[in-house]
């Protein structure tokens, strides 16, 4: 039986580079058996955590929004795959405000193991990456039974629409999903 696998989508721009990056992962990974779903947050409303910490307690958020939903999906994954453009070398706005949201699946049991990154950016480095890979092992590093099983680093791609140029890129994306 295949895996339950969660792609979020952090960009604010429907279509982008990182979409078209979790496209091609969602790709291989349904021809591959495995059960996905892919979830975009350019139409979600997500406020910032607060800090509360309520959710130690109650395993949920006292905030009544789209998040909650999505943690739900989070908990319930064996995968979970993040698809980020790195603004200022660092993970998308969205994609932070989500990961501080997660607070309720720390005190409790969640099936995800295997956490991946797709990431697209302007710079052509591939060190351009690094802050936005580091600041999710940060988030990873909270999740004992879980750990970083692969990156994506999607470079060059500046313009909409700039990753499907990058064949290696889309390809790199297509048989990480296929081999999840």
């Amino acid at each position: 039986m295949g895996k339950k696998i969660l792609v979020i989508s952090t960009s604010p721009r429907m279509g982008g580079n990182s979409e078209t990056l979790a496209d091609e992962f969602l790709r291989g990974a349904k021809e591959a058996g495995h059960e996905t779903e892919k979830v975009c947050l350019y139409d979600k409303r997500i406020e910032f955590c607060k800090g509360c910490l309520a959710c130690q307690q109650t395993k949920k958020c006292i905030i009544h929004d789209d998040a909650a939903v999505i943690v739900d999906r989070m908990r319930q994954a064996d995968v979970v795959v993040f698809a980020t453009p790195v603004y200022f070398y660092e993970m998308s706005g969205q994609m932070k405000t989500l990961l501080d949201r997660t607070n309720p699946l720390f005190p409790g049991e969640y099936s995800f193991r295997d956490i991946y990154l797709l990431a697209t950016s302007a710079d052509e480095e591939e060190a351009s990456m690094d802050g936005a890979i580091k600041g999710l092992e940060g988030w990873i590093s909270c999740f004992e039974h879980s750990h970083l099983a692969g990156v994506v680093r999607g470079t060059g791609a500046d313009k909409k629409g700039d990753i499907k140029n990058r064949s290696e890129i889309l390809k790199a994306a297509y048989e990480m999903g296929k081999n999840v």
